[in-house]
């Protein structure tokens, strides 16, 4: 509890006490008074206050104004316990509201922990503290064990193992050697690193989520929208109705007091703080919570759309894949083993930077001794050809083989296919694929397992994509697609998807970032993913765990859930107890609990958000 809540719990006792006091001794008259004016002096002092002030700004309809207004006119009117007794639950109400929006802040807090203060950046041979933004692209930083990573770039010395789960949510630490990137935000657990810096840090990883952080609560969601303008309208409207009621019916009833205290009573129940409070904090709390996992939601109305999804549409490379090309497949040629195949296609692509080769290199799993590989030659469009260990050894397309005089095999093979041939005899083929990301079938499961319809959009060939939507159960595949092309089917999407429902496209690439824009929600795949997509994009999935997007639809559909049971709940008491309230059938006490009562449980029920835990 902060100290700005304990001190109003010590207000609330002292004048709780007091009030018990005052109901023992019962005084009369004056003294009456003058002992109540102490407890609600003690507990009301601010909203009079706050009353009083928004008053001369010209801001005279709030929910200070009503308690102001009713429980003075109580004092008045001679019902001083019921006074003191409506600003002291008043009070409680405001106290639960404090220490709700106090801990989803705390949850959001956390995460800004990622920010590092000072960095350790190499000048004149020696390693001085700075401020990260004094520190320039290509400068030389240094990382110890225990510290954070204070800006992004390329590791030149040491190995160690990361805490990336203030960016990710995920607990298992990284491992990062020579070469490899660095994210700023991360922990580093075990080795000393040094590192080149390959980003400012006004455009780093950490920059860029906190300030997606610190806007989230700027982009508010249609449901917080509608009670801004409710209460905008409703306010003065009940204060009018409670003045009608008030004069009105006395003018042919008679009975001025009785009538007044009805309209005072009108005026603490019509109060509208149980929506105007609890349905920000049930988006703010389900921002904080979806923080907590790894996944930036960058409003409520984002968090708001992600309940509504009902199309769901992802590129390929990068997102539903890993990107990186892998050996799927041996297919030797008879008399041949599988070693035989796979050494050659290595020792042929020894010396070769293209993608292709050093995953063949991996499969093979062995260094190679550069003296082995002798006379390479490589051909644009063909392949490879070199004398490894006096052989002649040739890795590369139907074309190159045909060049030799080979017959090279077929099959229904989806990927790239590599030949590989021996001393001019033919040793079989190699195909190589990118690799589904592990975590894709199980997300597109669960995808489909809420009735979403689930479409890939790639520019790779049709048999590939195909082969890619077969595996993972898609609904549709659009291959062979330009950027633009990606544009006009997510167009095409959106005219046909059923009203009211949202469509998220899912991407990581530069080329992403207009479809990322145009989709009802854009998910952009986390830290690793390109600075255009993570711009252009309305959600973050910062571990590219693609699970993590079922995760944040659920997230949204609990808010909506408690949104919409906060706002039947609250309309509903107050419609019911401003009419019994009207009709003399509702106490000050009653009204208490239609004020003060629903607001608490609204809040309760918002703070429901706020258990939403890292998984």
């Amino acid at each position: 509890m902060t100290r700005k809540e304990k001190k109003a719990l010590g207000r609330i006792l002292i004048a709780g006490a007091l009030l018990i006091g005052l109901s023992l001794l019962r005084p009369k008259g004056y003294w009456a008074l003058a002992a109540s004016l102490v407890p609600y002096a003690i507990v009301g002092w601010d909203v009079l206050w706050k009353a009083v002030r928004n008053i001369a700004h010209g801001q005279v309809f709030d929910e200070n104004f009503l308690m102001a207004l009713a429980t003075v006119g109580a004092l008045v009117l001679g019902e001083y316990s019921e006074a003191v007794g409506v600003m002291l639950f008043y009070q409680v109400g405001e106290l639960f509201q404090t220490h709700a929006v106090g801990k989803s802040r705390q949850s959001i807090a956390q995460l800004m922990d990622i920010r590092p203060d000072t960095a350790s950046v190499q000048r004149d041979g020696v390693f001085v503290e700075a401020d990260p933004e004094d520190v320039a692209v290509g400068d030389v930083i240094q990382i110890k064990p225990g510290e954070k990573v204070p800006l992004d770039g390329q590791v030149l010395t040491g190995t160690s193992t990361l805490d990336t789960a203030a960016l990710t949510g995920e607990s298992v630490p990284r491992s990062v050697a020579v070469g490899d990137e660095l994210v700023s935000g991360c922990v580093n657990l075990t080795g000393v690193l040094t590192a080149r810096v390959t980003k400012p840090f006004g455009e780093s990883t950490v920059s860029k989520i906190l300030e997606l952080v610190e806007n989230a609560a700027s982009k508010k969601a249609e449901a917080e929208n509608f009670i801004t303008r409710f209460a905008r309208w409703y306010t003065p409207a009940v204060v009018i109705g409670a003045v009608c009621l008030a004069l009105i019916p006395p003018l042919f009833l008679g009975g001025w007091a009785s009538w007044v205290h009805r309209a005072l009573i009108f005026l603490v129940i019509s109060c509208p703080c149980a929506l105007v409070i609890s349905i920000p904090l049930a988006f703010f709390g389900g921002i904080g919570g979806a923080s907590r996992r790894g996944i930036l939601v960058k409003g409520g109305n984002y968090l708001e759309q992600l309940a509504h999804v009902q199309v769901a549409v992802f590129d390929k490379t990068g997102t539903l894949t890993r990107g990186v090309f892998e050996l799927e497949r041996l297919y030797p040629a008879k008399g041949v083993s599988e070693a035989e195949l796979l050494e050659s296609a290595a020792l042929a692509e020894a010396y070769s930077n293209h993608p292709i080769a050093q995953s063949i290199r991996r499969a093979y799993g062995r260094d190679i001794d550069p003296a082995r590989v002798t006379d390479v030659k490589d051909t644009a469009g063909q392949g490879v050809t070199a004398l490894a260990d006096g052989a002649a050894v040739a890795a590369g397309n139907e074309k190159l083989m045909a060049a030799l005089g080979l017959k090279a095999a077929s099959g229904d093979d989806v990927g790239t296919v590599v030949h590989v041939a021996k001393d001019g005899k033919y040793l079989g083929r190699a195909v190589i694929a990118d690799q589904v990301k592990d975590s894709a079938p199980a997300a597109i499961a669960a995808l489909k397992a809420q009735g979403i319809r689930t479409v890939m959009l790639t520019g790779d060939a049709q048999a590939v994509g195909q082969a890619v939507g077969a595996r993972l159960g898609l609904d549709e595949v659009h291959a062979q697609l330009l950027p633009a092309d990606k544009v006009a089917a997510v167009e095409r999407l959106l005219e046909q998807k059923a009203p009211k429902s949202a469509l998220a496209y899912v991407g990581d690439g530069v080329n992403d970032a207009p479809v990322l824009s145009r989709a009802d929600v854009g998910v952009a795949m986390g830290a690793m993913g390109s600075d255009a997509a993570l711009e252009a994009a309305d959600v973050v999935l910062m571990d590219d765990d693609l699970g993590k997007l079922a995760e944040a639809m659920d997230v949204a559909k609990k808010c909506g859930r408690i949104v919409t049971e906060n706002i039947v709940f609250a309309l509903g008491i107050k419609g019911l107890f401003l009419i019994l309230g009207a009709l003399g059938l509702a106490s000050m006490w009653e009204a208490v609990f239609a004020d003060v009562g629903v607001a608490v449980i609204a809040i309760l029920n918002a703070g429901r958000m706020l258990s939403v835990k890292k998984e």
